[in-house]
């Protein structure tokens, strides 16, 4: 119950022709118009508009594709957050990198940062299992404790491609995947050391260095590193990190390029993630609200340490000009180590020991909470290969880029779970010190073992002013639990195929219509009340939209409409409770998503996304027809940033956000909400070069500028999680 994992995405059949609120269409308006095709303009002193001398730049990303396609010629909805982009708003977690992208809900457990959540349209139950580094997938185990997290400081670049994906990877989330890259070696020498403190006891130094290893410059190296720290808003709970990244690149021949990765991270202090009831932090329980810095555990029962160890090479081969070849390799271990203590449903039980019902509250309306111990041990290994050819053959009428693969993924986790009785603590005056009532058991001792083995071919077809994508991939896959208490093995053989279709044209303005569909399946190791591993989910989506990128312009418009459907959910009602499959889930919506280059100095990143996913079919009547938990309805963000241009104040800029989430239900039964809530983010930077200190730049970051006290989500009436308070951060940087 300390980790909430991903468990179900509740869906409604909220029609698409429901009209919207005035509300919501003005909301929605803000949005779109930033869609008006303007050229980049600037005022001159006597009033003149004068057009912004702004180059074309094509955006590519390799994503959805594998290979380097512009974003404006792929056939699904892509979204890419750079580097630049994430230190202007100095993101200390992926989640904060995406919070401003549509259809990415990054507030699934508020303020807790051990996990990267990432719920795309809707599906929280890819939310930890959805991110790949380099190309290869961050193998993790969602049935348990070992998800590996990537520090933003060590990305170049953060792609979200929203929708299926299998057809190239194989198990995946309906809702998307997020692609990281990391930073590579380059042959120009930079080095760059950034140092940082703010409240809570922040602090942090990092440093990234790059350069040429030799004088005919045919091997680079990159080593990034950073230290880091602070308490959280939750009473004695802090957060660490050490993190260090070496990589060296080496052009064998001219034709011949290979890179050696590794990534390793220690966080010894893992943060707060727990949540409180519903009644006592968004309504009131006996006139009384919790705290948004409350505790429910106990400090001498309180460790999450994580240390994780990847290492990998890439091979790339260039035969000519039309075939290359390319081998991706990564090896990862990691070791978990938790104890919590946290609060509790209070179970009620019959003469006969049977369960007849729970209460939130101890006595069902007392000042008390009943509270639990887990513990776990957890100690994973993965390997992922993934091997390809790409041929970009001239056909004459049509152009052809073929990409034909072969990857490979096995991950093992040995996992210790016990468990056991603390005293219940009263939430509005919380007094410490205690210890376990009874002795702390053994609950689970097991191995969870996964592998996949998938083969996959793609076409992407150019013929005049159309783009044409066709694929296809065919799955093994072989999921095994043993749970050594029972002596007794649970196991799944399946095989999957997945497929793709996608049609986009090209107009000579930059307009670019598409449609597009896709399959997905995701089989995981949950397990139902008997043991057994359940069925894996299957999804489809259907996706039409406009892509536009004026001529001349940095500009980008993206308009997307998606319609998914998923089979055998998994879900829970509370995170201690097995996994069942309920059925059926849909998710069909609207995202908006403009980045305008107004003037010289002054851009706009506007985002708007409308999300209907609820329960089409269950084995509960009662579930049929109820909205997802962990999803907005509504969703809008607007970040603007501006460099000033005048000679008094040439090297300062200033940057503010808005994030505005609506409609969250808090419970599968649909009976209480999450309270609207808007966040306001705030940065100001400033360039020492023009005072003389070449390559130095300070800078401020705010997010909740407002500090605005609210509940971020709801998994049920018993566990809803704070969102973070405010949050300041100052920082020096020197590149050099």
């Amino acid at each position: 119950m300390g980790r909430y994992r991903p468990d179900d995405e509740s869906e409604d059949p909220f029609p698409m022709s429901r009209t919207l609120s005035p509300h919501w269409l003005t909301c929605a308006c803000l949005a779109g118009v930033m869609f008006v095709p303007m050229t980049g303009w600037a005022q001159t002193e006597g009033g003149e508009t004068d057009a912004v001398d702004l180059s074309t730049v094509t955006v590519s990303g390799q994503a959805a594709t594998k290979t380097q396609t512009p974003i404006v010629e792929t056939p699904q909805s892509v979204s890419r957050v750079d580097r630049d982009e994430m230190d202007e708003r100095d993101t200390r977690t992926l989640r904060e990198a995406a919070q401003y992208t549509p259809g990415v809900y990054t507030n699934q457990v508020g303020a807790s940062n051990r996990y990267d959540y990432l719920v795309m349209r809707g599906f929280s139950d890819g939310s930890l299992s959805n991110t790949y580094l380099d190309g290869l997938k961050v193998m993790g185990d969602t049935n348990g404790y070992s998800s590996m997290v990537i520090d933003p400081y060590f990305l170049e670049s953060v792609e979200i491609v929203k929708g299926p994906a299998s057809v190239l990877y194989g198990r995946s989330s309906p809702g998307g995947l997020v692609a990281l890259t990391s930073k590579q070696p380059q042959f120009e020498t930079h080095r760059q050391l950034r140092f940082s403190v703010g409240n809570n006891s922040q602090r942090s130094a990092a440093f990234d260095l790059t350069g040429p290893l030799d004088d005919e410059r045919r091997a680079a190296y990159r080593v990034v590193g950073l230290a880091s720290g602070a308490d959280t808003q939750f009473d004695t709970v802090e957060e660490e990190r050490y993190a260090i990244a070496p990589s060296v690149t080496w052009d064998v021949t001219d034709d011949t390029t290979l890179s050696f990765m590794a990534y390793l991270q220690k966080d010894p202090e893992g943060g707060y993630h727990s949540g409180v009831p519903y009644e006592g932090a968004v309504e009131s329980h006996n006139g009384r609200k919790i705290s948004n810095n409350f505790f429910d555990g106990e400090d001498d029962y309180d460790k999450f340490e994580r240390t994780q160890r990847m290492f990998g090479y890439s091979l790339e081969h260039r035969f000519n000009d039309a075939w290359t070849a390319r081998q991706k390799v990564r090896y990862l271990n990691a070791d978990v180590d938790l104890d919590q203590v946290t609060q509790g449903a209070e179970y009620l039980y019959d003469s006969a020991g049977n369960l007849i019902g729970q209460n939130v509250w101890v006595d069902g309306d007392s000042n008390e909470l009943k509270r639990y111990y887990y513990g776990a041990q957890e100690s994973l290994e993965a390997w992922t290969i993934d091997n390809q050819v790409e041929a970009n053959l001239d056909g004459g009428f049509i152009d052809h880029t073929l990409l034909v693969g072969v990857d490979y993924q096995t991950r093992q986790n040995d996992i210790v779970y016990t468990s056991g009785v603390f005293p219940n603590i009263n939430p509005f005056d919380p007094q410490y010190g205690a210890d376990p009532v009874g002795a702390i058991a053994t609950a689970s001792d097991e191995r969870h073992e996964l592998t996949q083995t998938g083969v996959y071919l793609q076409d992407q077809m150019a013929f005049d002013r159309w783009r044409l994508t066709l694929g296809g991939r065919y799955d093994w896959v072989n999921i095994e639990n043993t749970d050594y208490l029972k002596d007794s093995e649970d196991k799944l053989d399946d095989t999957q195929f997945s497929g793709r279709a996608g049609v986009l044209y090209m107009f000579d303005n930059g307009v670019a219509p598409y449609m597009s569909y896709n399959t997905a399946f995701t089989p995981t190791s949950f397990v139902d009340a008997e043991g057994d591993v359940l069925e894996p989910m299957e999804g489809e989506q259907w996706e039409t939209g406009l892509k536009y990128q004026p001529p001349e312009t940095e500009d980008r418009y993206s308009l997307s409409l998606f319609r998914i459907t998923q089979e055998n959910v998994a879900t829970k009602e509370q995170p201690t409770d097995p996994y069942r499959s309920i059925g059926e889930i849909e998710s069909q919506g609207l995202e908006l998503e403009a980045r305008k280059q107004l003037t010289e100095g002054l851009r706009l990143q506007a985002a708007y996304s409308y999300t209907d996913i609820r329960y089409t079919k269950s084995e509960d009547p009662d579930e049929e027809g109820s909205h997802a938990i962990y999803a907005p309805r509504h969703q809008a963000s607007l970040w603007s940033h501006y460099a000033f241009q005048s000679e008094a104040l040439a090297g300062l800029d200033a940057g503010l956000g808005v994030r505005y989430y609506a409609d969250i239900q808090a419970d599968r039964a649909n009976t209480e909400q999450v309270p609207d809530y808007t966040l306001v983010d705030a940065m100001l930077g400033y360039d020492l070069g023009q005072m003389g200190m070449s390559g130095m730049q300070v800078q401020l970051n705010v997010g909740n500028l407002l500090d605005k006290e609210y509940v971020a989500s709801c998994n049920s009436l018993q566990y809803c999680y704070f969102g973070a308070e405010r949050n300041v951060r100052a920082s020096l940087t020197y590149d050099f």
